[in-house]
């Protein structure tokens, strides 16, 4: 959760942090490296080792402050005050409930729309949040309740990451207690902080929610890759390119294809939540995709019958083709 300026306190509780990251990653079949490098570098900045003091700035130079980040144009803060912690129970609560929702999101997206979707996160929360405070100032004089607060912490982009995450479920879930639908949790959860839990910040958490319903808003109006998946993925392919292309030099045959989705298999069993195969080519796609990455073919309609734009895309693609795209997908 987000924390007003409080001051810091010490209770042990990164060692557990650490032992239950390693166990969880232990048992997942896939080891999501966004998300472990995410809680190792909110550790980091929490702990500011000696080596990092004179690059890490200080927690007083990037509280997030509405005022202070409108006047002075101050991006340090609007940017980085979501990976700072007041506390180690700050930390740690937050950096558990990262873990958690970063497994399922990462191992269903890929690494590298993960990435994608944790800065776009970021800046929609972020920027959610600041509109929220000059907005109730302009309309309704709160200044000092909102405008002049400070706050820190990634709670707002771990709301964000709720809504993504239960926007398709149909499921229910326990939030501190009570049973509510599953896609109704974030709110749940804003009310229940708000209600019990002194010094939290409602407009940064009530801002990382509406940046979720954005995010998927925007998301699904979107076909295909957005632009910084395009330069995340990019910049994936240069930095790996050395390792690849000694890894072929040496590699006497080629060894399973794997990537961030499956092909074939069983369509009922074996896929994460929201996730859907498509009919043409068998390849499971993340559910915030309403084309094929595969092969390009759209998703199905949502009355269970294939769209004509399917069926014709399906008929021109002839099996060599799908074969050759699939090791073009994978092989990157």
């Amino acid at each position: 959760m987000e924390v007003r300026i409080g001051r810091r306190a010490s209770r042990g509780m990164l060692p557990l942090l650490a032992l239950h990251t390693l166990s969880e990653y232990y048992r997942s079949e896939r080891k999501p490296p966004v998300t472990a490098g995410l809680i190792a570098a909110n550790t980091l900045i929490y702990l500011r080792p000696a080596f990092l003091e004179s690059i890490i700035p200080s927690i007083d130079e990037v509280w997030f402050n509405p005022y202070l980040i409108l006047r002075n144009g101050d991006l340090k803060r609007f940017l980085l005050s979501v990976f700072y912690h007041v506390g180690e129970p700050h930390l740690v609560y937050n950096m558990l409930s990262l873990l958690w929702k970063g497994i399922q999101l990462e191992t269903a997206m890929g690494s590298v729309e993960f990435a994608s979707m944790i800065a776009a996160l970021v800046a929609l929360s972020q920027g959610t949040t600041l509109l929220l405070a000059k907005s109730l100032l302009l309309f309704f004089d709160y200044e000092r309740a909102y405008y002049n607060e400070y706050a820190v912490g990634f709670s707002g982009v771990l709301f964000a990451m709720k809504v993504v995450l239960n926007s398709q479920s149909e499921n229910y879930s326990y939030v501190h207690g009570l049973i509510v639908p599953s896609r109704y949790a974030a709110w749940a959860e804003l009310i229940l902080i708000q209600m019990f839990v002194p010094g939290v910040s409602f407009l940064g958490h009530l801002g990382g929610i509406l940046a979720g319903l954005l995010y998927l808003r925007l998301r699904g109006s979107y076909s295909g890759s957005d632009p910084l998946t395009f330069l995340i993925r990019g910049l994936k392919g240069v930095l790996t390119w050395p390792v690849r292309f000694f890894g072929g030099l040496f590699r006497s045959r080629r060894g399973r294809i794997t990537g961030r989705g499956t092909v074939g298999g069983n369509n009922r069993t074996g896929r994460p939540s929201g996730v859907w195969r498509c009919e043409a080519c068998t390849y499971d796609n993340s559910g915030l995709l309403s084309v094929c990455e595969m092969c390009g073919t759209s998703r199905r309609s949502g009355n269970g019958s294939p769209s004509r734009q399917w069926l014709n895309d399906s008929r021109s693609l002839p099996v060599d083709e799908l074969r050759r795209r699939r090791i073009e997908r994978f092989g990157r």
